[in-house]
């Protein structure tokens, strides 16, 4: 969990990962952003990643999501037709294939 005015990222750190926070502008119209993290993930981790979204707002993940689907990475997200809007993750799941989508009795709200 980020705090309200900062972005999370990852950074590689000898053979495992460690979480960064920083002060940074909106990206999307959020801090924090998710696109911010997903970009991170694709650069550190690359097509060892596993990226998940599950809810959202607008933009915000989308960018993120296709930085990860260029590396190779895996990537999943919630169906919409359970979603409270419709592009909570719609948008994001627009701009990259996606390998599987997660029913919604999976992750109960």
């Amino acid at each position: 969990m980020a705090l309200g005015d900062r972005h999370i990222r990852i950074r590689k750190f000898g053979s495992g990962y460690k979480v960064v926070c920083s002060q940074g502008e909106k990206v999307s119209g959020h801090c924090p952003a998710v696109d911010v993290l997903f970009e991170s993930v694709a650069k550190e981790a690359g097509k060892e990643a596993l990226g998940v979204i599950l809810t959202g707002m607008g933009y915000d993940g989308a960018r993120g999501m296709l930085a990860m689907h260029r590396k190779g990475a895996r990537r999943s997200g919630r169906t919409r037709n359970r979603q409270l809007f419709m592009e909570c993750p719609g948008l994001p799941m627009n701009w990259a294939p996606w390998r599987s989508r997660l029913r919604y009795r999976t992750f109960p709200a």
